[in-house]
């Protein structure tokens, strides 16, 4: 009887820590781990064969030891890259070493029989991509501001000409660099005699800004939808670049017709989980204030007022998945 959530994240993770919390309250079974501590703080063994048609074996890490086939529910956080654990070898050495563990350990894990992942990495990964985020988003008739990737200067001038103010915005950030620390370049605005020769060496993302009266990050998490209007104090462009203790937070009602175009958009990826950002413009009653940024797949919400809630919003998927296994009517759902 499967009966375990394992969380698979990296050591500090204060969102994931609020979970595990919740589901130890609850009293179900839960073991952490992050598949970089491979090593002497990370064994396993899997076995498949003739007698053993699924995946089994242990997972132990230097506190808990798990049968794999007990697992009922995965909650996929962040672990830590597989780059940092090897970071000591060679290239080649350290690049072997991290796709043997990504195709060998991942493999195992990303694929238990008749678990639930919360988000399954692979669909994560699938909505990653802002191209298909935003298209989807129009599929499901969502607005969503004139888009433009280019890497013409051309283009990009002649649609700056023909939307006004326009703004540039990066489709996955700056990573970290070789002295392990992280930056950001946040959406800004830009104007057409910037643009040169430059724009060819790589993709850019440039959209008509928005006349905002404010943001709305909803987090939905399988059917319950939470909802926040974010106002930066000084109007910022982008509300992630400056306080964010100075944020003004205010619960908003999600109009209908949006709320069902998020279930389905998470349907159509996989997901049980996702963080949308939108723009608002207006009040926010009329469904044609909204207009659809992007959604994250593994996004952040430890951070909401409305936290708490989120939180017991997965305690309760994790846990219902364990009490259907209980009850002998566990359903795989894997992507």
């Amino acid at each position: 009887m499967a009966s375990t959530v394992l969380v698979v994240t990296a050591l500090e993770d204060l969102t994931a820590d609020r979970v595990i919390d919740a589901l130890n309250e609850r009293e179900v079974p839960v073991a952490r781990v992050d598949p970089a501590d491979i090593g002497s703080d990370l064994a396993f063994e899997f076995n498949l064969g003739p007698d053993t048609p699924v995946w089994g074996g242990r997972l132990r890490t230097s506190s808990r030891e798990v049968e794999v086939r007990e697992v009922a529910a995965v909650y996929y956080r962040r672990p830590t890259a597989y780059s940092s654990r090897f970071g000591h070898l060679p290239q080649q050495q350290r690049d072997f070493a991290a796709a043997e563990a990504r195709h060998g350990l991942d493999g195992v894990l990303n694929a238990l029989h008749r678990a639930v992942y919360v988000n399954h990495p692979h669909a994560v990964v699938r909505a990653d991509f802002k191209p298909a985020q935003l298209q989807t988003f129009t599929e499901l008739g969502l607005r969503v501001p004139p888009t433009l990737i280019t890497n013409e200067v051309e283009a990009a001038r002649k649609f700056a000409a023909d939307h006004g103010q326009v703004v540039y915005k990066t489709f996955r950030g700056l990573p970290r660099s070789l002295d392990g620390h992280t930056g950001a370049i946040w959406t800004q605005r830009v104007k057409p005699d910037s643009f040169d020769e430059t724009l060819a060496v790589t993709a850019h993302l440039f959209q008509a800004e928005i006349p905002k009266s404010g943001d709305v990050r909803i987090t939905v998490v399988g059917r319950q939808v939470f909802a926040q209007r974010i106002v930066a104090p000084d109007g910022a462009l982008d509300w992630r670049r400056g306080d964010w203790g100075e944020l003004s937070h205010t619960p908003i009602a999600v109009p209908a017709s949006i709320g069902a175009a998020l279930h389905t958009y998470l349907d159509s990826f996989g997901l049980v989980f996702g963080c949308f950002d939108f723009a608002l413009t207006g009040d926010g009653d009329d469904p044609d204030d909204w207009w659809a940024i992007e959604c994250n797949p593994n996004g952040q919400w430890g951070w909401l007022p409305d936290a708490a809630d989120i939180t017991e919003a997965f305690a309760d998927i994790l846990t219902t998945e364990v009490r259907k296994e209980a009850a002998g009517h566990g359903v795989a759902r894997r992507p």
